[in-house]
Order: C-alpha cells, then structure tokens, then sequence
C-alpha cells in the first residue's frame, strides 16, 4: 500500500528538524570543546549549575536532567572533580543527599562557557533565523517537550 503524500510530508519535516538540530548542536559543541576542552556533557552540567542560585543541585536530580544513568553521570562526575569543575558536598539535612557544587575554578569556566555559548547562539541561530522565528522555536520546543514528557 503505497504511502499517503501527507505521510511522506510529515516524515520528512520532522527529519529536517532533528537534521537542523544535530548540525547546529554539533556546531556548537565543536566550538564550545575548541575553546574550553569541554565535553557535551560536561558543558550541560557546568551550565545547569551555573544557573542555580548556589550554583548547586543534588547529584541524583542533576543525573536525571542531563539524561545521564547514574554510572554514566558518576563518570562524568569524577572527571569534573578531577579537573576541580565540581565538588561534592554531603546534605546537612539529608545524608543520603550529595550536591554537586561548582569550584571558584567551575564558576569561572562556567560563566565564561556561557558566555561563549550565548555568543555562538546569536551567531548561528538567532543570526539566520531572526529574533521571531527564534522565539517561536523555542516556544514549539517547549510546547512538544510538556507535550511529550512523562
């Protein structure tokens, strides 16, 4: 039974937004690993810690929202401390609860992969996209992401 033009359509259009997503993703983290030596997910926790107010979370919650299982986010972890990105602190509510905080060094590397970050997105996606359809980009993702979630 052939296919529906309609099936093609849709198959197609979402190819092109996961194909635009990974080339200006690889983009990115090409540019961000040139000038800071970062891995993606390195990059991603030293950006979602950046953006707490104590620039801490719980090592358990931080593992789920990089999408990391706990032996992958564990290995990720000990480089971070290795390179003096992160330490560990115990709760002092909660002993079964160890943040992960970032360094005087993390904080800086941090704010400066930001920074860099920030730049790189005004380049190549703010620049060819315009200040509206980039919203509404972002607007959609969010939409599919609440959508979708569990």
């Amino acid at each position: 039974m052939p296919s529906k033009p309609e099936d093609d359509e849709i198959v197609s259009w979402w190819g092109l937004v996961i194909e635009g997503y990974l080339a200006t993703q690889d983009k990115l983290m090409s540019e961000i690993a040139e000038r800071f030596g970062l891995a993606p997910a390195t990059f991603d926790i030293l950006l979602r810690l950046i953006r707490t107010s104590e620039h801490r979370m719980p090592m358990t919650q931080l593992a789920r929202e990089a999408a990391l299982s706990s032996g992958g986010f564990t290995k990720v972890a000990d480089r971070m401390v290795a390179a003096d990105l992160i330490c560990r602190v115990p709760s002092p509510d909660d002993r079964r609860v160890t943040f992960a905080e970032l360094t005087t060094h993390g904080t800086e590397v941090a704010e400066k992969a930001r920074e860099a970050c920030a730049e790189i997105l005004r380049r190549i996606v703010l620049a060819p996209l315009g200040p509206s359809a980039s919203t509404a980009l972002a607007d959609a993702m969010r939409a599919l992401r609440a959508a979708n979630s569990e």
